[in-house]
């Protein structure tokens, strides 16, 4: 491993470490804050180690954090928003297999579909603004991308999401479980 590689992993981690923390939080602001700048490390890791399409949607997850979080001077909460994030989604897998060169193969279009479908469920649960369906939806959206990352062998990803889902289950139990 060189140093490179070495750096780009603890950018990794960096991210790792936001993203984890971001399901304590108790305001879905706070939540989405913390994934954004988990977000924007995650994409810079991911370029630094030649995943551009893991680059691309973690930037973009950052861009939507900002959008989200700002809800009242952005209209966020207008529906055009959720379905220009799902274009950029949709675009992003799409130049995977055209721009980006990734063999398209039956395999290959379903398992490069998986942060797709992570990235949609986030996109959702940050417009509906509750920390609780943010947690709900981090159940779809953590395990697809932990699929995603053990296929591709992303060692410090695939950490993110195991220590994501425990901290989602705990997020749901201190903040939605019933008294």
């Amino acid at each position: 491993m060189t140093l490179y590689d070495i750096i780009a992993q603890g950018i990794g981690i960096i991210a790792m470490a936001f993203n984890i923390y971001s399901f304590q939080m108790k305001t879905s602001n706070k939540v989405i804050l913390c994934q954004m700048i988990g977000g924007f490390f995650f994409s810079v890791s991911f370029f630094m180690l030649g995943a551009t399409v893991g680059g691309i949607l973690n930037a973009i997850a950052a861009f939507r954090a900002i959008i989200y979080m700002n809800e009242k001077k952005f209209h966020a909460d207008h529906i055009l928003w959720l379905v220009f994030f799902e274009c950029l989604f949709v675009l992003s897998y799409i130049l995977t297999f055209t721009v980006f060169g990734k063999e398209m193969t039956v395999s290959n279009t379903l398992i490069e579909l998986l942060p797709v479908i992570g990235m949609t469920a986030s996109t959702i649960s940050f417009r509906i603004n509750n920390a609780k369906a943010i947690r709900l939806f981090g159940l779809i959206s953590s395990p697809s991308w932990l699929i995603y990352n053990i296929i591709n062998f992303a060692v410090g990803a695939i950490v993110c999401e195991v220590l994501s889902l425990f901290s989602i289950f705990i997020g749901l139990w201190r903040y939605d479980r019933k008294k």
